[in-house]
């Protein structure tokens, strides 16, 4: 990833200065006509903004504390993946060193890097986002979310939900399916207009969520708990897995005996915002 990156300012005509662990892995990007730095902390002084991307915070802190000296004035953008608690830590102990920092996450793969469907989201300070956001704009679509330095992590791992939990909804249905020899092609058009239509409930949905108000204007809780039902006792009939309906339905189980049955679906935010343990 920190090649793509590096690469998309390249190709963008930003002049690029490059760092890695391991040198020779920086020889394309130099091929390509970047400088490479001899330490991190000439990197840092090589320009006024520095992109960082690497394993993982605690590398992260290593790589700033060996350049404390360099730091001073400096912005610092952290695309390392990593939790918000990392992230507000990493900012605190940056800006403490008199840089300005923004925390950063990639949603895109490598290849896609400089395109516009890599989406980069970035919080923390406002001016120091707006100061940047047109060398920005050569890594893909930056977005800004806000000054709370966290936010970058908790939507990153918000769209892995979304993603893992619309990609599991998908494969038990295929599993279903190819019981009665329909195969993943035939299903993935029936279930792309599915998914199409249920992301369309969403802003409703949200709104019923934000003004804590769970009407059942097109079915209760209760009813769908009956689906759920239908759900886990044909996936059992027919030898597929029933674990994640299951779990599902215990949540909307344990949201009904508290009086929301007749509530809509939404209504099970506030079992999503329990613990686990709860």
């Amino acid at each position: 990833m920190g090649r793509a990156l590096a690469g998309a300012f390249l190709k963008a005509g930003h002049p690029t200065t490059v760092w890695n662990r391991t040198t020779l892995k920086a020889g394309q990007l130099v091929a390509q006509g970047a400088r490479l730095a001899p330490t991190v902390g000439d990197a840092f002084k090589a320009s006024s903004l520095t992109i960082i991307c690497v394993t993982d915070y605690q590398a992260v802190h290593e790589l700033l504390g060996a350049s404390d000296g360099a730091l001073d004035g400096k912005i610092v953008i952290n695309l390392t993946s990593g939790d918000s608690a990392q992230a507000r830590e990493a900012a605190q102990w940056a800006e403490q060193r008199g840089a300005r920092y923004l925390d950063g996450a990639i949603m895109a793969i490598p290849p896609a890097i400089g395109t516009a469907e890599a989406v980069i989201l970035h919080s923390g300070p406002q001016p120091d986002f707006e100061a940047h956001r047109s060398t920005l704009d050569a890594l893909g679509t930056a977005t800004y979310l806000g000054a709370d330095h966290g936010l970058a992590s908790l939507y990153d791992v918000a769209g892995l939900a979304m993603m893992w939990s619309v990609l599991n909804a998908w494969l038990q249905g295929t599993a279903l399916l190819r019981t009665a020899g329909v195969d993943a092609a035939r299903y993935a058009p029936f279930a792309q207009q599915i998914a199409t239509v249920v992301a369309e409930w969403l802003p409703g949905y949200a709104e019923q969520i934000d003004s804590g108000s769970f009407p059942a204007e097109v079915s209760a809780l209760e009813t769908d708990a009956r689906a759920m039902a239908h759900l886990i006792e044909e996936s059992e009939a027919v030898g597929v897995n029933a674990e994640l309906p299951k779990l599902i339905k215990s949540m909307a189980d344990r949201s009904i005996a508290a009086g929301h049955g007749g509530e809509q679906y939404p209504v099970l935010i506030e079992e999503f915002a329990k613990p686990g343990n709860a």
